[in-house]
């Protein structure tokens, strides 16, 4: 149900989950990006048909929401690839693909504590549709390992992978979440722990808490950080990658912040009864909420589509010396779009004057420049979304939170008498 509103664009502001007993209830309040009410019917029955995928699933009709399609991307190729992250990556392995004969239809690259995780789909570029043949298949992940390689120290980890279109195929974004989880980069996350005279006032890291619910079997799991779209799904995954069962949840956002807490058990039943255990779910976390996080300087891309464009993009931005944070681009219909967050090559603020002549030298395939907000020192999370500036109030105050736990026991013992272990 998340990964569907994600998908949508749509904005969770607050949500209840309870499942247990046999029984389950999901509420979700969502708005539009810019916190409208939810009114376009082809929204509405694409959630629909999405959760009543027994009945057929969705039809094609409905997944072209928003004017575009939903979830691209299925029926290409998937070439994944970790690595420790450096500037001109993402145009060395378009332009290598480019090379192969290969169409980029889609490309995700998230960069996270000096490691990066990529995703592009790729169609045959003369005749269109997938590339089937084993040698050629062969051949673009050698030349690709290749890219990968170049700079790689010894002892490092890499990884390139190929994948065929398929059905049920892991969406996009979560697989990220997986390929940065199975490359480590958690270990070097460090969230807020607070000390021993707890969490300043104002502060917006990353704070998660896990304590033990042992009258109901239960983890409790608390996560305080900046609100921004998509921040539920984010934290979901870790959960369910991590193999965590969530019983029962509630989320909500004021002003800046959001506040998410879980009950959670193991998929096996068992409970984290080392502290080693409960560490890492603490960093995996606070890694997945911050792996989204877009430094830089946000650049809004839309051009006619062809071959070999996210190529020259790049190339151009590699030349001027700009490195890439982060990408999302994607082709609908005859038009390429998506936006790319851009630093320089030391990872500070670009100058708009270059920007200015990199617009240029595109072709004005960039069509707006959003600059960066405020960062606070070390901070975890901003409410930047991808379309729209912020809409939620920036400089509420801070006030403590009511006890999510009171509250959770209080609203669902009702709906369930079973809520022991089982």
């Amino acid at each position: 149900m998340v990964q569907v509103l994600t998908d949508l664009d749509l904005v969770i502001s607050k949500s209840y989950i309870s499942s247990d007993g046999g029984w389950f209830m999901d509420v979700f309040h969502v708005t539009d990006q810019l916190g409208n009410k939810v009114t376009d019917e082809s929204i509405i029955l694409y959630i629909q048909q999405a959760l009543c995928a027994r009945r057929g699933g969705v039809t094609k009709e409905a997944r072209t929401c928003l004017g575009k399609e939903v979830a691209p991307g299925v029926k290409d190729l998937a070439l994944e690839m970790t690595t420790k992250d450096r500037p001109g990556l993402m145009s060395e392995i378009s332009a290598v693909l480019v090379e192969l004969g290969c169409n980029i239809t889609a490309a995700v690259t998230w960069t996270h504590c000096s490691r990066t995780a990529s995703i592009f789909y790729v169609e045959d570029g003369l005749k269109g549709g997938p590339i089937t043949d084993p040698i050629r298949l062969a051949n673009v992940q050698e030349q690709l390992e290749n890219v990968i390689e170049a700079h790689h120290e010894k002892g490092e980890k890499r990884s390139v992978r190929l994948t065929t279109p398929a059905a049920g195929r892991t969406h996009t974004e979560r697989r990220l979440h997986q390929l940065m989880y199975e490359d480590d980069d958690y270990e070097m996350c460090r969230g807020c722990d607070g000390g021993d005279k707890g969490h300043k006032k104002g502060c917006d890291r990353t704070h998660v808490s896990i304590e033990s619910c042992k009258e109901k079997g239960y983890w409790i799991v608390n996560v305080r950080c900046r609100d921004r779209p998509k921040l539920l799904f984010d934290t979901v995954c870790a959960l369910t990658d991590l193999q965590y069962v969530v019983f029962h949840a509630l989320v909500s956002s004021r002003g800046t912040m959001a506040d998410q807490e879980y009950f959670v058990r193991h998929k096996d039943g068992y409970t984290l009864n080392a502290e080693s255990e409960r560490h890492k779910l603490t960093l995996c976390l606070v890694a997945a909420i911050e792996r989204r996080i877009s430094q830089g300087l946000r650049l809004d891309i839309c051009a006619k589509n062809r071959m070999g464009l996210l190529s020259d993009i790049t190339r151009v931005f590699r030349e001027s010396g700009l490195s890439i944070t982060r990408a999302e681009i994607g082709t609908y219909g005859e038009r390429a779009v998506g936006s790319i967050y851009v630093t320089d090559t030391s990872g500070h603020d670009v100058n708009l004057n270059l920007v200015e002549s990199v617009r240029k030298e595109v072709g004005g395939s960039v069509i707006a420049v959003h600059k960066p907000q405020t960062w606070a020192a070390h901070g975890s999370s901003s409410r930047t979304s991808q379309r729209v500036p912020n809409t939620r109030v920036e400089g509420e105050e801070y006030r403590p939170r009511l006890s999510f736990g009171s509250l959770v026991w209080s609203q669902l013992e009702r709906l369930s008498s079973s809520f022991g272990p089982h």
